[in-house]
């Protein structure tokens, strides 16, 4: 089976240019299928306060109303998604941005009400994602650049970036062997929060497990690492969390950040 990389980025290199660029230039350099998933919380902040849109959060959570959500989708789906796709085209790589709405790329349905409404929110699984779609692009050596928008009911859909690239990686898992890897600003899972060399470089299950019980991971790191192991669970055979800047020595064997494994 072809291998097929799935990447997520988000944080603080979407923020910084050059940061950004040298993540394009190793992305489009990279000699296999793939899929990139961007976020872009902060600058859709930084606009929106200039427009006068106040962001709004529970627990680190965005709250989308109508406001934010016209807000989002220009940011996401407009500037941030075809500033990259440009770069990627100049780099002579065939980017096609996206959002869910596309081709029904990801067909969400709205986050029900419960204690909290979050609003135009879009919830997601594996059976939402148009594999079928996608393949036939990855097979054309077109490359998906996916703004985090679904869509539902006739509307847009604000949807969480991990979440896209966790669902779009298991849907594919029966067309390709996924790697599915998280950049962020560390270098990987940290033995120690305080030093940034206590990278774990290998994580199985029964390891994670163990380590769970010392109290090694973070509150931080949790959520990554259970969505990686469900993202296993499901038919992704590997899952990498490492440093933006390491992402073409993370796409191979001998990897620099951490890589998952059931």
């Amino acid at each position: 089976m072809n291998k097929l990389f799935v990447t997520k980025i988000g944080g603080n290199v979407l923020d910084n240019e050059e940061s950004l660029l040298k993540f394009l230039k190793d992305f489009a350099s990279i000699q296999a299928p793939k899929i990139l998933i961007h976020g872009g919380g902060a600058m859709a902040t930084k606009i929106g306060n200039q427009l006068g849109i106040e962001s709004k959060y529970v627990d680190g959570r965005r709250i989308t109303d109508r406001q934010t959500l016209d807000l989002v989708t220009m940011v996401y789906g407009g500037l941030i998604n075809k500033q990259m796709v440009a770069h990627l085209q100049q780099l002579g790589c065939n980017a096609l941005g996206v959002t869910g709405a596309d081709g029904n790329m990801i067909k969400a349905v709205k986050r029900p009400v419960g204690q909290l409404d979050y609003g135009f929110v879009g919830d997601i699984t594996p059976d939402s994602v148009n594999s079928t779609l996608l393949y036939f692009l990855l097979r054309q050596n077109v490359v998906p650049i996916f703004a985090p928008l679904t869509h539902g009911d006739g509307m847009m859909l604000n949807t969480n970036a991990d979440t896209i690239a966790s669902v779009l990686a298991v849907s594919l898992s029966k067309h390709f062997d996924v790697r599915l890897i998280f950049c962020f600003e560390k270098k990987g899972v940290l033995r120690d929060v305080k030093d940034e060399q206590s990278v774990i470089r290998q994580l199985t299950e029964s390891s994670y497990k163990q380590q769970l019980t010392q109290g090694i991971f973070t509150d931080g790191i949790l959520p990554k690492l259970e969505n990686s192991f469900s993202a296993l669970h499901a038919g992704v055979k590997e899952v990498l969390i490492g440093e933006a800047s390491d992402l073409i020595k993370n796409t191979r064997v001998d990897t620099e950040g951490t890589l998952i494994t059931l």
